[in-house]
């Protein structure tokens, strides 16, 4: 199992919980940015820098990712991609996409989406909070302790 990180976007105190549970479990990461990133120095994490561009990350992420992957996104159709490959996909904020709740998000984000269009103001997501953090962290240590099984040294 491998773990993605759509890293544009990913608030940095979750890249650090992430970094550590990469550190404590020796799970291979790999952060996707258009950007320079700064990662810590452990051999299974990484950094993929991919061209500026509309959705380039998210089609690198998807390319790459094989069944049972783990990928790190607020990205909601790029969740509904990954969950279509046999991928998990976790937000910051601490909620697991899966079969059965991606179609709700995905058509929620669309009501918003035509709001938007349509000129009603439906303002932003809440502010990340100290419970979006630890609910990230106990999901991600959740996720991990099922579905993560190390390498035999």
């Amino acid at each position: 199992m491998h773990i993605w990180v759509d890293a544009d976007a990913c608030p940095k105190v979750i890249k650090d919980i992430l970094f550590r549970a990469a550190e404590r479990t020796g799970a291979p990461m790999t952060l996707v940015a258009n950007q320079p990133l700064v990662i810590p120095r452990f051999k299974n994490i990484r950094a993929l820098r991919v061209a500026a561009g509309f959705d380039v990350a998210d089609n690198e992420i998807v390319k790459r990712l094989a069944t049972g992957d783990l990928v790190i996104t607020a990205d909601i159709p790029l969740a509904a991609e990954v969950i279509a490959k046999g991928g998990y996909g976790l937000n910051p904020r601490g909620e697991l996409y899966t079969t059965e709740n991606i179609r709700a998000r995905l058509n929620m984000r669309d009501f918003m989406d035509s709001l938007r269009a349509s000129g009603i103001e439906t303002g932003g997501p809440a502010t990340f909070s100290q419970s979006d953090r630890q609910a990230f962290a106990n999901q991600l240590d959740r996720f991990l302790s099922t579905h993560y099984r190390p390498a035999a040294r």
